[in-house]
């Protein structure tokens, strides 16, 4: 009988923690299930997740109304395989051994649903290459 592989395990970051990190983790677990650990987290997390970010989620069947921004902790990017950040510099600590990867996006904060919408888009398709190539 063979040992079961662990689960990969991916941390999104960006600065507070509201828009492009929150669509990216509620994406990876929508289309992971329990395959994949996902987390996510902010260098300076809001109070809450930006309103116009759980609409344009809405759309697409995605509820992530319940969720809050989390403060990036160093645990949470030691327990994680690959690390990918969205716009927060320099704030994130590397380790050695990690993947990480900067997606550059336009950040939602400030603006209304018609903006998310292709930032959105443009998250899911990068979450989508992402777990093809977490698979292979």
């Amino acid at each position: 009988m063979s040992t079961p592989t662990p689960r990969p395990s991916v941390l999104f970051v960006c600065v507070h923690n509201a828009g492009r990190s929150q669509m990216a983790a509620a994406f990876l677990t929508h289309l992971a299930g329990d395959t994949v650990e996902v987390r996510s987290a902010g260098s300076a997390p809001a109070d809450t997740v930006n309103p116009a970010v759980v609409d344009a989620m809405r759309e697409v069947g995605v509820d992530i109304s319940a969720e809050t921004p989390k403060v990036l902790t160093v645990e949470a990017v030691r327990a994680s395989d690959v690390v990918i950040t969205m716009g927060c510099g320099d704030t994130c600590p590397v380790f050695p051994g990690k993947r990480y990867l900067d997606w550059r996006l336009d950040d939602p904060a400030g603006q209304g649903v018609d903006a998310v919408r292709p930032i959105r888009d443009e998250i899911e398709r990068r979450v989508r290459g992402l777990l093809t190539d977490l698979d292979g």
